[in-house]
């Protein structure tokens, strides 16, 4: 008699016990709420102790410990309560619609689109109320959130919304970063209010944005049974009876509205909206009562209370106390958020999988012979065109009579400055280019590329360290310091995606949490820093090539010319790691050696290209992009136009940075953001259909 063998249904706890079960946790979340609280409180720069503070509570201070208490003190602990609560409770909403658990105002760019509202509104000198301030970041983040959820689809994939959240962030951010260069005075201090702190004088801003709360969570709430029937489906829920798309848009437009609030009252406090749901779901696991949104979502806010207060707790305990002021509390819960995404990318499998490689191309070689020499011309033109052009206009003679040393004491002044300038763009465009190329093949992901991965960002951490803290260091003190930083962050990203397979969707979202977690390191240091320095790294993070001498060109024509060599001479090993993981192995190839060599150089090449001229992003995505479509796939040809087509793209935008608004000027790095986000934003498009 055959015996089969069944899997006994997992028992559901009680109903009566589930309930008793979810009421003390939620108790339990209360009390610890209000010890973070009661911390808070108590923490601060000012000699105001515990006892200072319950005297203050109770009428029986001196005055100048009630000020201190009644002023700074108890409004600090109230925003970061409602802050918290409002991200939580909008990140919460977000996820349940969207069916996505990586949904959030941050990876939404709500956050991104009110920053860069909220900086047009200040470039133009007008000051707006504070209610009305709100007002422009909630029609920012909305926008934001609306190209992104168009963009990505919902419940179609994690990976997808957090690349498109993120290209588009960037892109708005690199705007935003452009206006704060561009006018300085009218939007002075939006950089540190970007970083997010809950530091408040007085109640007045906490007043105003509360009942802006209440109303999105009421309205949250009021149509929670409909978000909760869009889990069964979107056929199950309009079988019920439930507006799929109303439901949808108006939970979005609350949500937007709660972290518009939040972005309001205390600038953009990171990922809060990430964690404090995710936090919450394995409850809603063990209790049938949290899995109810109108359950969930004032849970999720408690949580988001107690990731703020309890980030602003660690914060004044472990930095000194003359410096809390300082290090805003958005920079803490972004370092926690970007290990939250490393965690979570570890974990989740997307539902899309890697993208399948494109079968290998073969164009005329007169195809890419005529490709070359139109490229090679457009670069000499560009080149060219670079040297003679800035707030300075130059003839061909001049340069003639200035590499001849017979130029003039003015000339050769430009000349000297210039000519450093147009050399470190061109070769951080070619260095980049080649590295994105290197990466995309070994990978075989698409969208692989330094800046996505995090290696641009762990090189630009460790030149700005070495920049705010030796700033008379020597470019290759700042080459060596940007190849130790893009070395750890590539260790870190490359090793976690490796255990799912390098063309794993993987390997981009462990890189979209270590970018984020330099980011915020970077904002630490820069905030921390005095003014001369911050002044110095903002500069250089924008890409500018600004100041270079020839001594900082030669760290990177010294790897870019080994790197050419190497891809030239091992093409062959290229096109065959870019095909699949079977071909190779039967050609005796050693997988793990080629890619760990190829990712290496890529590594070096990121490197020197920041320390060269600072972050620059999307330039080793859209150049080898372009250069396939152009010659096919073959590496042979692929390499030298790919090459070609970075340094034509940041010497074009350094070029028009410096020239569109002379003499005012702007970084290539922003020039690259603005055109390689809508490229990024196709690709994603393209690789939906």
């Amino acid at each position: 008699m055959a015996v089969t063998a069944t899997t006994p249904a997992p028992t559901r706890p009680p109903a009566a016990t589930s309930r008793t079960g979810a009421a003390a946790v939620t108790a339990a979340l209360v009390l610890l709420v209000t010890a973070l609280a009661v911390v808070d409180i108590t923490q601060g720069t000012a000699a105001v102790g515990a006892d200072e503070v319950f005297k203050a509570l109770t009428g029986r201070a001196e005055p100048a410990d009630a000020s201190v208490v009644i002023a700074s003190r108890l409004p600090r602990t109230t925003a970061g309560l409602l802050v918290g609560a409002l991200l939580g409770i909008a990140g919460s909403a977000l996820q349940a619609v969207s069916r996505n658990v990586l949904a959030a105002p941050d990876t939404l760019a709500v956050n991104a689109g009110s920053y860069l509202a909220l900086g047009l509104v200040a470039v133009t000198g007008a000051s707006l109320p504070f209610l009305a301030s709100s007002g422009v970041a909630f029609a920012g983040g909305l926008a934001a959130a609306a190209v992104v959820l168009g963009l990505s689809g919902l419940g179609t994939g994690t990976v997808r919304l957090v690349l498109a959240g993120s290209a588009l962030a960037l892109g708005l951010t690199a705007v935003t970063e452009g206006l704060l260069l561009l006018f300085p005075q009218e939007t002075q201090g939006l950089y540190r209010w970007n970083q997010g702190s809950i530091a408040q004088n007085g109640f007045d801003g906490v007043l105003q944005i509360a009942p802006l709360g209440a109303a999105g969570l009421l309205g949250l709430l009021l149509v929670a049974r409909r978000v909760d029937a869009l889990a069964l489906g979107d056929d199950a829920a309009r079988g019920l009876g439930v507006p799929v798309r109303a439901t949808r848009v108006t939970a979005v437009v609350l949500a937007a509205l709660l972290s518009a609030a939040a972005v309001t009252l205390a600038g953009p406090i990171g990922f809060v909206g990430l964690c404090a749901p995710a936090l919450v779901r394995p409850l809603a696991r063990r209790f049938r009562g949290f899995a109810r949104s109108g359950v969930s979502l004032p849970v999720a806010g408690l949580t988001g209370a107690a990731l703020v207060l309890g980030s602003d707790v660690l914060l004044r305990t472990l930095v000194p106390t003359d410096l809390t002021v300082a290090v805003p509390t958005g920079v803490v819960t972004s370092l926690v958020g970007a290990v939250f995404l490393i965690v979570m990318a570890t974990r989740l499998k997307d539902t899309a999988g890697a993208a399948a490689p494109d079968r290998l191309r073969i164009r005329s070689r007169a195809v890419f012979v005529t490709t070359t020499a139109v490229l090679v011309a457009v670069l000499v033109g560009v080149t060219i065109a670079a040297v003679l052009l800035g707030d300075s206009k130059l003839l061909l003679g001049d340069v003639m009579n200035w590499a001849q040393g017979r130029a003039g004491r003015t000339v050769g002044f430009v000349l000297d400055t210039r000519v450093p300038r147009v050399l470190a763009a061109l070769l951080a465009g070619a260095a980049l280019a080649l590295a994105g190329t290197l990466v995309q093949a070994v990978t075989r992901n698409p969208l692989a590329e330094p800046g996505v991965l995090g290696v641009s960002g762990g090189a630009a951490l460790g030149a700005v360290l070495l920049v705010t803290t030796a700033p008379l260091a020597g470019s290759w003190s700042v080459a060596g310091a940007a190849f130790a930083g893009a070395a750890v962050s590539s260790l870190i990203v490359f090793g976690l995606a490796a255990r799912g397979g390098f063309q794993q969707n993987r390997l981009v979202l462990v890189g979209m949490g270590v970018a984020t977690g330099t980011t915020a390191l970077v904002s630490l240091m820069i905030v921390l820093t005095d003014p001369f320095n911050a002044a110095k790294a903002l500069t250089w993070l924008s890409g500018s090539t600004y100041g270079r001498a020839l001594s900082d060109t030669a760290p990177p024509a010294l790897v870019l010319a080994v790197g050419v060599a190497v891809a030239v001479l091992r093409r062959a090993e290229l096109d065959l790691l870019s095909l699949d993981e079977d071909t190779p192995r039967l050609l005796g190839l050693s997988l793990a050696r080629g890619r760990l060599g190829f990712l290496v150089l890529s590594v070096l090449l990121s490197a020197t290209a920041v320390a060269a001229a600072g972050t620059i992003g999307f330039v080793g995505l859209v150049a080898p992009h372009a250069a396939r479509a152009l010659v096919g796939r073959q590496h042979a040809r692929v390499i030298p136009v790919s090459v070609v087509l970075g340094a034509v793209l940041v010497c074009t935008a350094d070029l028009l940075g410096r020239t569109v608004i002379a003499p005012a000027q702007l970084g290539a790095g922003l020039m690259t953001a603005v055109i390689g986000t809508p490229y990024f934003l196709h690709l994603l498009v393209r690789s939906r259909r």
